[in-house]
């Protein structure tokens, strides 16, 4: 049998080509890391499955890693095994959502991920094959197969690989993983349990205001337009030229994410079911529902809408990305630093 139609036999691989894990190969991963083989790096659910530093390194191979990611890897691993990230219920719902890897820090150049024009699609090593393993260790250790415990109704492409860099050189804020506790020099992971990119074209607006409400209006329907609030974390990536437009009226990366919690809210009354638009809200209010010109807020707090800046640097776009679930019994990102070889 043909060696890469084995491994399809197998029934080990995300339904494309895997390169075959031979010994001489792992063992190259397994010297990026100063880990041992057998160290235990999580239970990865639905199965809880051991990772272990060997099997991410098989998993690495498998996906084209080069051995200088396995570290980005192991991080993006440590997050998914988290309980508070909720990889069992992220894995098996019914919903969209995959793991978002984002990387921050020094590593970016070192693996020449990409964080500029195309981020979120194909052409670049690092990003395609980070991500890619993660999900095959998904497949192999934690037993997500579609139609059997993955159970997404339509899924996304990002199920393949969904892996970027924050472009932090055209970023007029801090670094994301600044943001989430970590110091700018290290190199870091976060994972986000999110759909696919929803694209936001403003080619007009030239105020830091005016584009708030651009970008918050556009995301108004995320989910369902009758969901206020939202129920899960939100991920806005600024691009370039926007987050320049923000500089420019000197608003902060907090700034924006508040005036998106303030600003986008409708009246209550618009929100009940009707003949026309009959989807029902998210309301959870007990006894006593709002008066019905009460303003009900689409997010549910400033905290839970992550900004960070990526794309590339032409073009007056930004993408949203919502989440799965919320704080209590979804998915919470995690973030983790990348322990470096």
């Amino acid at each position: 049998m043909d060696i890469f139609e084995e491994w399809f036999e197998r029934g080990v691989t995300d339904g494309l080509p895997v390169v075959p894990p031979t010994r001489e190969r792992v063992e190259r991963m397994l010297a990026a890391t100063r880990r041992g083989a057998g160290e235990l790096v999580g239970e990865m659910p639905p199965n809880y499955g051991r990772v272990t530093v060997e099997k991410a390194a098989v998993n690495a191979v498998m996906a084209g890693c080069r051995p200088e990611y396995l570290p980005v890897v192991l991080a993006a691993v440590e997050c998914a095994c988290d309980p508070a990230f909720n990889l069992h219920g992220v894995a098996t719902s019914t919903h969209f959502s995959a793991p978002l890897i984002v990387v921050n820090g020094p590593i970016r150049g070192r693996l020449a991920l990409n964080a500029s024009f195309g981020v979120f699609g194909p052409g670049y090593r690092a990003n395609a094959t980070i991500g890619r393993a993660l999900r095959l260790l998904m497949i192999n250790i934690g037993g997500v197969r579609p139609g059997e415990i993955s159970m997404s109704t339509f899924g996304h492409p990002g199920r393949y690989t969904y892996c970027i860099a924050e472009h932090e050189e055209a970023s007029p804020w801090p670094p994301y993983h600044v943001a989430r506790g970590l110091a700018a020099g290290q190199s870091a992971v976060t994972l986000f349990a999110g759909e696919g990119p929803h694209g936001i074209s403003d080619h007009a607006s030239r105020t830091a205001r005016s584009l708030a409400g651009s970008l918050g209006w556009s995301m108004a329907g995320l989910w369902n337009s009758k969901h206020f609030p939202l129920y899960s974390h939100t991920m806005l990536v600024v691009g370039p030229e926007h987050a320049r437009t923000f500089a420019d009226d000197g608003w902060t990366r907090e700034d924006l994410a508040r005036a998106l919690f303030e600003r986008i809210r409708v009246p209550y009354r618009t929100l009940l079911p009707d003949e026309d638009h009959g989807e029902s809200t998210n309301l959870r209010f007990g006894r006593q529902p709002p008066s019905p010109e009460d303003l009900i807020a689409k997010f549910p707090s400033p905290e839970e809408i992550h900004i960070l800046v990526a794309g590339g640097t032409a073009g007056r776009f930004s993408v949203a990305i919502p989440g799965w679930l919320g704080t209590k019994n979804g998915s919470r990102p995690i973030t983790r630093a990348v322990e470096m070889g």
